[in-house]
């Protein structure tokens, strides 16, 4: 049977399951923008996410033999997407540590530890990846409210809320104490 002919999922998953790459790309072509929006979500950017959301397709088709049909493709497809996304930005997370670490040394280029953007940045580092997606979008992309609710898929209240919510994180980390590893108490 032809995969063009194939209109339902099951019958797309069942025929990408054994070995049709046009069957898998029509289930790509269907959950592709949802993959996109997810993984933009979590990473706030556009390369990172077509990076991200590509990555989650690739694992789909290694693991399509895992996908057991109890549920939706796409819920599980988005799974996949969501984890990811947060993979990546555990990588990231630590990607960033070592950074710092490194230009915190003595071995490290003489580089302006205390400059107000390498702290600012490193704050916004730290803040979870609604809250600074929002921050992203509104600050440094120069986008309303109304904007980035639009991008980040949610209310307008959301996006006031989260950019409240890590001002106020924000404003703590920069202005509080902090320890010999960047943290404050």
């Amino acid at each position: 049977m032809e995969s063009a002919a194939l209109s339902d999922e099951p019958s797309l998953v069942e025929a990408a399951r054994s070995g049709d790459p046009e069957a898998f790309a029509e289930l790509v072509a269907r959950h592709q923008k949802m993959v996109h929006d997810v993984t933009y979500r979590m990473t706030g950017s556009q390369a990172d996410a077509a990076d991200v959301a590509q990555e989650a397709f690739i694992r789909a088709w290694r693991e399509l033999d895992r996908f057991r049909g109890e549920g939706e493709f796409g819920a599980w497809i988005h799974r996949i997407a969501l984890n990811t996304a947060l993979n990546w930005l555990k990588a990231i997370r630590r990607r960033g540590d070592l950074h710092r670490r490194w230009a915190e040394s003595d071995t490290g280029p003489d580089v302006d530890r205390e400059g107000l953007a390498g702290r600012v940045l490193a704050a916004l580092d730290r803040l979870d990846p609604d809250a600074r997606a929002a921050i992203v979008l509104t600050v440094y992309e120069g986008l309303n409210h109304a904007q980035a609710a639009q991008v980040l898929g949610c209310a307008e209240t959301t996006v006031s809320w989260r950019i409240w919510r890590a001002r106020r994180r924000l404003k703590a980390i920069l202005s509080g104490p902090a320890d010999r590893e960047g943290r404050t108490p």
